[in-house]
């Protein structure tokens, strides 16, 4: 708790169920680090390689991961509500079941991630790259998709009501009634 680890090196590291609340891991390493479990909430983990990581059920509410690298990580089951994730990389991430209630992640990368089941409501995804992005039965409702990229995404049985999606990207989109962006005027607007 209220650990100072800035730059740390933890590659491979297993950290199963550590308490890192509060930890300033500012720029670290974490690369395939096992954090399944940890409590990580309010830890700093700025611009911190968190790429191919086991993160599954870990607490990361209210963390700083701006500019982190959680590319191909697995988030599943974690709740990362009120995190900051702007400009954060997740391509390839598994995050089923994920609770990301309120978090902020305007320019976020999320190509072909893996968001089944996931509560965005109330999101920050202004300018997102969510292409090809599996989103079914996701809750996006309330979420902020601005200018997001929805292209090849999958939205099947997703929740977004009072979203707002203005400038959205849609190409061969799976639209939440199922039907395809490219049969509705390239737009999933108005078959929600």
């Amino acid at each position: 708790y209220n650990v100072s680890m800035n730059g740390a090196h933890l590659i491979r590291a297993n950290l199963i169920g550590v308490t890192l609340s509060h930890a300033n891991l500012w720029d670290s390493d974490l690369f395939n680090a096992n954090l399944s479990h940890a409590n990580l909430s309010h830890a700093n983990l700025w611009v911190s390689d968190l790429s191919s990581a086991n993160l599954n059920n870990a607490d990361l509410s209210n963390a700083e991961l701006t500019y982190a690298d959680l590319s191909g990580a697995g988030l599943s089951g974690a709740n990362l509500n009120n995190a900051r994730m702007r400009n954060a990389t997740l391509d390839l991430a598994y995050m089923k079941n994920a609770t990301m209630y309120n978090v902020s992640m305007n320019g976020a990368h999320l190509i072909r991630a893996n968001l089944i089941g996931v509560n965005l409501s109330h999101a920050n995804l202004w300018d997102s790259d969510l292409s090809s992005a599996n989103l079914s039965n996701a809750d996006l409702s309330n979420a902020e998709l601005s200018y997001a990229d929805l292209d090849y995404a999958d939205l099947s049985g997703a929740n977004l009501t009072g979203a707002d999606l203005t400038g959205v990207y849609w190409y061969n989109t799976r639209c939440p009634d199922g039907t395809n962006s490219n049969d509705n005027g390239n737009t999933c607007e108005n078959n929600l």
